[in-house]
């Protein structure tokens, strides 16, 4: 009867061990975290996980090259994701940076200053801009506001892309995010519509860049997709542009919306204070 009973130890124990071996592995072999829109979050070997530890804020990009189909050439503003970025950063924000196609994104160099172009061995940005995520690399879930872009480019691809609006629209409703533009960015939200079907400039205060502001006898100018004042007030948004060169910016609710390329770091800012001032009301309520 002892030698029965530890015959049936013996057997437990090694069971047991082999169940514990067969759980490491399936734990080893788990599927990567799937985001809202359903990508893998895998890149580059490394696995981004949803976090809260740190607020982050998705800059927004055209990946256009070209005005239209033509071969005038077409960039980002670099300056208006240089001038947020630092805004963001001093207030601890991770920034991330997505387009349409994903990849490096154009940069006209000889449009910058002598400070801009020594940010251009900035790692902390070119790297991101270098390598921008796809749409389906983004999981929205994980920032807290949106940031369009400006520059030449961003009147196209952006306006139309439905992933886009699909991570703008959950961070805006899901999050309780805000959305912002800058300048020619402002054209990345014309058609943005929320969960209703409404649009998300309806009955808001907004500024950019209107055709008004635009030089009409340029060549660009004929293939510039739409024009921005009378887009939006066909949309429902109230349009307010008042100077071409002075900053200027709108914010209405979480909606924040800069005129042109100076006000890029005033809608840094504000978007900075609104999120700061949620986390406020958010701490006091559970106090």
């Amino acid at each position: 009867m002892i030698w029965k009973k530890c015959y049936q130890l013996l057997l437990w124990l090694l069971l047991g061990g082999l169940l514990n071996i067969a759980l490491v592995g399936q734990a080893q072999a788990s599927p990567p975290v799937v985001t809202s829109q359903g990508a893998s979050l895998q890149e580059n070997n490394k696995t981004y996980t949803n976090s809260t530890a740190e607020p982050r804020v998705l800059f927004v990009l055209s990946s256009q090259k070209f005005h239209g189909n033509s071969t005038l050439p077409a960039s980002i503003s670099f300056g208006e994701v240089v001038h947020a970025w630092d805004t963001f950063f001093k207030a601890g924000f991770v920034v991330d940076f997505v387009s349409p196609s994903g990849g490096a994104v154009p940069i006209d160099r000889s449009r910058l200053g002598e400070a801009l172009t020594q940010r251009l061995q900035d790692n902390r940005i070119m790297a991101g801009l270098k390598n921008t995520r796809s749409p389906q690399q983004i999981d929205a879930s994980r920032y807290q506001a949106v940031y369009y872009v400006g520059g030449s480019n961003a009147m196209y691809q952006v306006v139309d892309n439905e992933p886009l609006q699909q991570i703008a629209r959950y961070i805006y409703e899901k999050n309780d995010g805000v959305i912002s533009a800058v300048c020619h960015g402002t054209a990345g939200i014309v058609k943005l519509k929320l969960s209703n079907g409404q649009y998300l400039l309806a009955g808001k205060r907004v500024t950019g860049y209107p055709e008004d502001y635009e030089d009409k006898t340029a060549a660009y100018f004929q293939h510039l997709p739409f024009l921005m004042r009378q887009t939006i007030e066909a949309h429902g948004g109230l349009f307010k542009a008042p100077h071409p060169e002075k900053a200027y910016i709108e914010v209405d609710g979480r909606l924040v919306t800069g005129q042109n390329y100076p006000s890029a770091p005033l809608v840094a800012a504000a978007v900075v204070k609104i999120l700061q001032q949620q986390q406020q009301k958010t701490t006091t309520a559970k106090n």
